[in-house]
């Protein structure tokens, strides 16, 4: 199927909006500059399309539910560059997911075009939709506390922000934004102690630090000698900037590191400790609302992604272990 639009002088293309959308995640939607990156990753695909149908000048009023067909038959076509293999169901669920976002940014702006629901997203079964979740056990976990030098500043910072990431499920995004101030001076060396974060959408929740995750961090305060607003710093500083807040690449960059050290099995992210600390809770029969309200959820389905991985677990420990020799 090739739809042709040629490029007008008139109103925006679809691809003309690319920068305004990402720009809409940032500001509009506060999105990490991880999902904005996975975001616009996904899009670029999209957008390839277009120029493969010459479609570089349709714009969003002219979308119509023909050209979301093609694109679909277009992705259960498309071979992965890297393994020339074709995409799984669930990879091409983010592509769509992705498309569905962009549509959404037209309908928040008041720009005419197809609604969300006309990108209908593929029905995965569970084993299929969970599959790419990743999370630690405490073995793992234990290698990566471990992994830090903590003979220095940065490897009693690192520990921190490990200990920090799993105690509390906070997001990478609410992390490095953390403030000396938020951290009382006192805590309670027999139990969690409070704080209060700003998470997505500017929603104010409580979260939990574990004393051991607290004394981490006294550990590193009392090493530093600055007056920098942000709890995790860079200690590397060569530049004259107003703070030198450790960001989000850098810790990725970190764990990266760590989990090579520890010998884990793959790539360890901020997000696979916020897995690992959700999935935790429910293994240890949390109740799924109450992990809602831990991890900053809106929506009660969100948290129960956990809930089904746990699930699965169970059900092949069950299936390995029991009743094998009755």
């Amino acid at each position: 199927m090739r739809l042709i639009n040629k490029p007008t002088s008139g109103p925006k293309s679809l691809i003309g909006y690319r920068n305004d959308y990402f720009q809409y995640l940032e500001v509009g939607k506060d999105a990490s500059p991880r999902t904005i990156e996975n975001y616009r990753r996904f899009l670029d695909l999209f957008f390839k399309w277009l120029r493969l149908e010459g479609s570089t000048g349709l714009t969003p009023q002219k979308l119509t539910t023909d050209h979301i067909y093609g694109y679909r038959l277009f992705l259960s076509r498309y071979a992965n560059p890297r393994t020339n293999r074709p995409l799984k169901k669930s990879t091409r669920m983010f592509y769509l997911v992705a498309l569905r976002s962009y549509l959404g940014f037209f309908a928040a702006k008041g720009i005419t075009t197809l609604p969300v629901s006309a990108v209908e997203l593929p029905k995965l079964k569970d084993a299929d939709r969970y599959k790419n979740i990743k999370f630690l056990t405490l073995e793992q976990l234990r290698r990566l506390f471990a992994a830090p030098d903590t003979s220095t500043i940065q490897g009693v910072r690192d520990r921190a922000i490990v200990e920090t990431l799993f105690s509390s499920g906070l997001r990478i995004s609410e992390l490095t934004s953390l403030n000396v101030r938020q951290v009382p001076e006192h805590f309670n060396k027999n139990g969690p102690t409070e704080i209060t974060v700003s998470g997505k959408g500017g929603r104010v929740r409580p979260v939990y630090l574990s004393p051991r995750a607290m004394q981490w961090i006294k550990k590193y305060q009392a090493k530093r000698k600055d007056d920098d607003p942000a709890l995790f710093i860079r200690h590397n500083n060569n530049r004259t900037t107003k703070t030198r807040r450790l960001t989000v690449r850098a810790i990725e960059g970190a764990l990266e590191l760590y989990s090579t050290k520890a010998g884990l099995p793959y790539r360890v992210t901020p997000h696979m400790l916020r897995h690992t600390f959700a999935t935790d809770l429910l293994n240890r029969g949390v109740d799924s609302r109450t992990v809602q309200e831990f991890l900053g959820h809106a929506n009660l389905a969100t948290t129960q992604m956990y809930l089904h991985i746990t699930n699965i677990k169970l059900k092949d420990v069950h299936s390995k272990f029991h009743g094998r020799e009755v």
